[in-house]
């Protein structure tokens, strides 16, 4: 797992792995994501302390080798301010600090702190890309839990 730690949040990610079918649940409906095994998984919090790190890892947990669905609030949701990670599947994901966390379906996109604004992680044969990558803290850590 990456973790890119910044001093108001922290990103982290992984590698989809060989079972690529994962489920997006909103509102209305249920949605396939058929991922290949270089997408990512990529998440995001609000803040950056040992307990934070933890989180972001057992979240990526949950949902890669447990099957934890990823789940899409309504806009509006009373929920979403109160949301301490948010989590993103996909081929590229851009980080926005301008979007509410937790309401977007759109799995291109993840509610980040500023200073991962514009940041886009992009999933490779060869690991992982950045574009727009601040200065930042960058650490491999084991996915164990």
């Amino acid at each position: 797992m990456l973790l890119l730690r910044g001093r108001a949040g922290v990103v982290a990610i992984v590698k989809a792995g060989s079972d690529g079918q994962f489920f997006l649940e909103t509102e209305n409906e249920e949605i396939v994501l058929g991922l290949e095994p270089h997408d990512l998984i990529v998440a995001s919090a609000f803040s950056v302390d040992e307990k934070t790190e933890k989180g972001l890892k057992c979240v990526l947990f949950m949902i890669r080798e447990i099957r934890s669905p990823l789940i899409v609030l309504p806009k509006n949701h009373p929920a979403s301010p109160r949301l301490p990670i948010v989590v993103s599947a996909g081929k590229k994901t851009v980080l926005n600090c301008n979007i509410t966390p937790g309401t977007h379906p759109n799995q291109d996109v993840l509610c980040g702190s500023n200073e991962f604004d514009s940041l886009e992680v992009i999933g490779t044969p060869e690991g992982v890309q950045f574009k727009n990558m601040p200065q930042c803290e960058v650490l491999k850590v084991n996915f164990d839990i």
